[in-house]
This record gives C-alpha cells, structure tokens and sequence, in this order.
C-alpha cells in the first residue's frame, strides 16, 4: 500500500537537501556549493558536492547523484515510501495512506504493518524482562555482562530476555490488544499439534538477539539457550514471515552499514555474540550471517554498501575448509575477498575478550590475507610432501580465481596465484581455461528459449584472451547523436525561460526550430515529450520540475545535466580582471549553435545509414537502388557542408 500524494508532496517541499545531508557527513562551503567527502565510497579529497539553490547532491568521484529523497534511499538502503516515512517524521510530518489500493493490497499493507507492530512490542517485551524482571537480571543480564556487554551495547542491539514459562509472551500480547493470528503468522507463538486451542510461546527461558531490517525495524528474533540441556537446540530463530526473508538479511546490518560505507570494507561473522563483541572492540562494519550458509541476496545487500569484505573463521581448518563455499560465492558476487584465521579454539568473540579491543584490531589488520593467500595457507601443510594434495591445492586455488566475474582482475589473480604456487603461469591460466571453458559448455547446454539459442559454445583450444575485454569501439553516429540530443535538453531545462530577444523564449526557439526532428535517445525522447507536455500545462520545466517527478532515471540524468564540478566564480574574475565567455552571455548564439550541431549529428547518422545501404545494394547487384541511395548521400552532403559553414567548421564525409 502506498503513501498518499499529499504526504510525498508535503516532505518534498519541505526537505531541505542540507539538512538532511549534513545528518550523514559534515558539508563545507566553498563556492555556491557545499562539499563532502562523499558517504557513498572511500575518498580522502570531497568530490561530493550538494547545491542547496538546486536542491541536489552529486558526487563526481563514484557519480552518485539525486535528491533529499534519493540521498536517504541510498544512504539508508531503504526504499521510496521507507524514506519519505522517515523524512515526515524529521519534519514533523503526518504520514497518510494512499486509499485507492485494491482489497487484496490493503490486507497484505495491514498484515505487513501489523507484525512489525507485533514483532515491536515482542521485542520491548524482551528487553523489559531482561532489565525489570528478577529472572531476566539473574540469568539474561548476568549472562551479557560476563561477556562484556554494557548497557549502551544492550540498547543498542535490542538485547533481551525470554522468561521461562509457556505463555508469559502470549498473555501480555494478547492483553495488548494484538491478534493470536498475528502472533503466529509473526512466528511468535506456536500451536500445539492436535489441539489448536492450545498455544504456547516459541521463545522461553532465553536470552534474545533481535533481528532488524535496514531502516531498523525488528522483524525476528534469534534466542540462545543458557544451560546445558542436550535435547534443546543452542539456537531458535523466528521463521520465515511476510516481512522476514533469512536469506535477505544480515545480523547487525542496520547497526553496521554507515560503517561499512566509512571504512569501505565489511567484516562477515558467524554469530550474533561476535557482532556485538566486535562492536565493544571499536569496530563497527560487521556482519552475521547467523549460522546459515550465505545467499546471492545476502552478498548483494553487502554490494550496496562495499565491494570489499574480510571473512572472519574460528580456528579450526576443518570447519574452515566446510564454509569455503561462501568466498566463492563472494567472488562470484563481484566483492574483493580477504580472510582473518584466529588461532584454534578462538572465534571473535572469545579472542577479542581474551586480548582486549586495542589488540584485537590489531590483530585483525595484521592477519587480513587475500583469499588465494588463505585458500593456500590453508592447504599447504598438508600437501607439503604429498603431489596429489598439492595439485588438489592448485585446482581449489584456480576454482575460486574462476569464479570472479571481471576478466582484468582474474587475470591478475592468475599471475599472482602462479607466483605465490610456485608454478608457471602457463600451467594456473590452463587450469583456469579448463574450468571457464566447462562453465561455458554447461551454460550453453541448459534449455534455451527457441528464439534466443544464444553463441556457439567455445572451443577447447580458445585462448585466455577471449576471456578480456573487447577494446571499446569508437562512438558511432548514433552515439553522438545522444550525446548532441542531451546538450539541447540541458540548454531546455537550464536557460528555457530565458529570452533571446523581445518575444522570443530560448525553449520556443529550440523547440520550433527543431520541432520535425524525433529524438533517438528513448530517455531523452522521454524528457523532451515531458518538456513539452509541462509546457502545455502552463508549468515551468525547469530542472527542480525534473527532480521532483518520481522517476529515478529522468531525476538522475537531469541532475547529471546541470551539475558542473568547477565554477568560475565572480569575485576572482572581478579580482584578477580575467573574464571568460560564458553560454548565458550570448543565449542567441549559443541556441543558434546548438541547433544547428543537433541537426549536424542527424545529418552524420542519415549519412551512416545510407552508406550502409548502398553497401548492402551493391552486394546484392542492385544498381538502381545504389544509385538512388547515392543521389540520396549527394543531398545529405550538400546539407551538411551547408551547416557545417553556418557553424564556421569544415568537415567532410
């Protein structure tokens, strides 16, 4: 269920993009923009800028760019209805629905909405036990304080305690008002089988992990048990709900993601304990995956926030070489991979406790290997003295080098495996051949839509290079002819309203003059058709009207147009007495110009097509139609050295 119209129009009009900014980094003035180092990728020289006059960011280093809404869905990794959520609520905004949603979406909205209020009031629940109740301060709290945790990481975390009875959860949510419904859909409750009169708590006589989502809301709980009984599972964890999807969630992500953006580098843990003592130990970018084998989803969620991931591992090689699997799928991911081993007997949690926070970073920065230095370390006792095992080693080596999707940076992997295998180049790149060339084969042998079979799949003798890149092209007609068509929009939405003579507006201008040309580009076709439907409306299209639409890709390239990194400011000029011309000195000609190139570029890929068609004509023997194409490329010649004088350039085709 969406949010209304009224409420995203109020938080629009209202967000200013330098407050909200400057509650994620520090802005300085320098010109008429403010400057960052920019939150979404490491840098040590800003090249974030925001314009407050322009109500935009754009970061010209990684060129993020947008909005306050934008900003707040990038920097929160939340969605659009999340944000404007959020921002009503900085601003003091009621949040009202959108009422024109079918029944079946307004159920599913409400359902939605009411386990997050169910999965809240579980979770005050637990913490009020753990900090109110004797049971939970003699068993649940005594438990966190022998491990460290003080009460600002216990308010941090959500930390709590379920009491040991069989209803204390059901009663007191029941009492409150919520459903049994809810409370079983939000897996908060069980039923007992065969009588279904009977429900009891899922979560007894533990202390509990709250689970939250990125914009930080609990939506599952994960529970340990405190003695030492062997018929009771360690953990219980919430099942899967409608707003709770293990494979898309990582422990401690809404705690870790600023972090994880400063630093550029997330630590990946196996627990919930190791999350909560790396952040008593200072260091806040971590990660869990809570005990389960990673997901493509999972991996994708650390993209947002880094390319750049160390996995943490207990001491113990063969529990290692068990979970090896995730760093392929991390490579496969397209993150850059590193592994810290901490000595047997030890996962985070225990040896940053044992050693202490200093050296415990310490630690951590100085055993950080690259995966093919770990993959090796790992094997390499073993295989000492035994040639199969240390082939074996090669191939698991190669097998991870395999799975990383860029052709540049398997390359460089391949040298750097060989060297430190002690092994020819030649030997790790025909390995590698061996298994690209099986993936490809296997991929190319699974069912294929009819109409899309797809390339021949490679031989067995094609070379490593065929798996590089191609050397980029150079820009074609068309191409060009984009890049000339954004040109006339940015002139449209910066200077439309501008006159160039008494009765002359540069938008009219533009848009008579090139009124019988269709753009080629569909999102600048897009843009113009919007342009010129605003127009018609009596509304001014300037670029805040384009930022303002709920249209991700309109808003970025708009932003994209009109942000310019340097700006010549006017104090120096006065000061040095230097002055530049400028497209705004002279609207007339810079309009006159941009027409005309426009109509250059249309001209030049007119030009391309007939060549192309005149070429196809004389390989089919068809001398007629070579000769009506070639009176055709005469004319469109003539056009082109007539334009190409009104611009004062020369140029042939």
């Amino acid at each position: 269920m969406s949010l209304s119209n009224i409420t995203t129009e109020k938080v629009k009009d209202r967000a200013d993009i330098e407050e909200v900014v400057n509650d994620y980094v520090p802005l300085k003035k320098k010109g008429q923009n403010l400057w960052a180092c920019c939150p979404f990728h490491n840098e040590k020289s800003p090249s974030f800028s925001v314009s407050p006059a322009k109500q935009i960011y754009k970061c010209f280093g990684c060129g993020a760019s947008g909005d306050a809404i934008q900003f707040v869905m990038e920097v929160e990794g939340i969605g659009f209805n999340e944000a404007i959520k959020q921002l009503a609520h900085k601003y003091g905004i009621e949040v009202e629905e959108d009422h024109t949603a079918t029944p079946e979406e307004v159920q599913a909205y409400n359902e939605r909405e009411s386990l997050y209020i169910v999965q809240a009031f579980a979770r005050d629940l637990f913490h009020k036990n753990l900090l109110e109740t004797d049971e939970g301060k003699s068993i649940g709290l005594s438990y966190f304080k022998e491990r460290g945790f003080n009460q600002a990481t216990i308010e941090k975390f959500d930390l709590g305690y379920a009491m040991d009875s069989w209803d204390t959860l059901h009663k007191s949510a029941t009492k409150a008002g919520h459903s049994e419904d809810i409370l079983l859909k939000g897996g908060l409750i069980l039923q007992k089988e065969g009588d279904p009169s009977r429900k009891y708590d899922r979560f007894r006589g533990r202390v509990v992990f709250t689970i939250h989502n990125l914009a930080g809301k609990p939506i599952a709980f994960g529970a340990r048990i405190l003695t030492n009984d062997k018929k009771q599972p360690k953990y219980i964890n919430s099942p899967e709900t409608a707003v709770y999807h293990k494979s898309d969630v990582l422990y401690g992500m809404y705690q870790a993601k600023q972090a994880i953006r400063s630093k550029d580098n997330c630590y990946l843990v196996e627990g919930y304990t190791d999350v909560v003592s790396m952040h008593l130990s200072g260091i806040e970018n971590v990660v869990a995956s809570s005990g389960t084998s990673l997901t493509e989803n999972q991996i994708k969620l650390i993209k947002r926030f880094t390319d750049n991931v160390t996995v943490l591992y207990d001491g113990d090689a063969a529990g290692i070489k068990a979970s090896l699997r995730g760093i392929d799928m991390l490579l496969e991911g397209g993150l850059n991979v590193k592994a810290v081993v901490f000595p047997d007997g030890d996962d985070p949690d225990s040896y940053s406790r044992k050693v202490g926070s200093e050296a415990f970073q310490t630690y951590l920065s100085e055993h950080a290997r690259d995966f093919i230095e770990f993959k090796i370390q790992l094997y390499e006792e073993e295989a000492k003295h035994d040639p199969i095992k240390r082939a074996d080693t090669v191939r698991q080596v190669v097998q991870s080098v395999s799975k990383i999707p860029d052709p540049i940076t398997r390359a460089v992997y391949v040298k750097e495996s060989a060297k430190l295998l002690q092994m020819e180049e030649e030997i790790v790149l025909a390995e590698l051949n061996k298994i690209l060339l099986k993936g490809q084969k296997e991929a190319y042998a699974k069912p294929k839509d009819k109409f899309s079979p797809g390339p021949p799949p490679p031989d067995a003798d094609t070379p490593f290079e065929a798996f590089l890149p191609e050397e980029k092209p150079k820009l074609s007609a068309k191409d060009v002819l984009a890049g000339q068509e954004r040109e006339m929009l940015r002139l449209l939405v910066t200077y439309g309203f501008e006159k160039i003579s008494e009765d002359l507006h540069v938008c009219e201008y533009l848009i008579q003059e090139t009124g019988d040309l269709e753009f080629q580009t569909p999102l600048y076709q897009k843009i113009l058709i919007e342009y010129k439907r605003a127009l018609r409306k009596g509304v001014l299209p300037n670029a805040d009207y384009f930022i303002k639409l709920d249209d991700s890709e309109v808003k970025s390239e708009v932003i994209n147009m009109i942000s310019n990194r340097h700006e010549m400011s006017d104090n120096w000029q006065l000061k040095h007495l230097i002055y530049t011309n400028r497209e705004s000195d002279d609207l007339s000609k810079t309009t006159f110009n941009e027409i005309h190139r426009l109509k250059r570029r249309v001209l030049e890929k007119m030009v391309d097509e007939t060549i192309q068609k005149i070429r196809v004509a004389e390989e089919n023997g068809n001398i007629d139609e070579v000769s009506d194409f070639q009176m055709v490329l005469m004319a469109l010649n003539e056009s082109l050295k007539e334009i190409n004088k009104q611009l004062g350039t020369v140029k042939s085709r």
